[in-house]
């Protein structure tokens, strides 16, 4: 199984950036990864074309299973 920690910003043009961490350390720990993303914003240091961030909306870790199918 593949994981990715996806966190989601605001930016000052109100549009949602998300910053993606593959393979993110198990258990993820949620007051590091809140630590973070405020580091993130108030670090500044991120401008993307909808905006710079301004503000961290949310986190969420993804998970991804694949299998390969035998084709006859």
């Amino acid at each position: 199984m593949k994981e990715t920690l996806v966190m989601s910003f605001l930016t000052n043009l109100n549009k949602t950036v998300h910053l993606q961490v593959p393979n993110p350390v198990l258990p993820v720990d949620p007051a590091a990864v809140n630590a973070a993303m405020d580091a993130v914003v108030a670090a500044d240091i991120f401008s993307f074309s909808t905006g710079r961030i301004v503000k961290k909306v949310q986190a969420k870790l993804n998970s991804t299973d694949a299998s390969v199918i035998a084709l006859t």
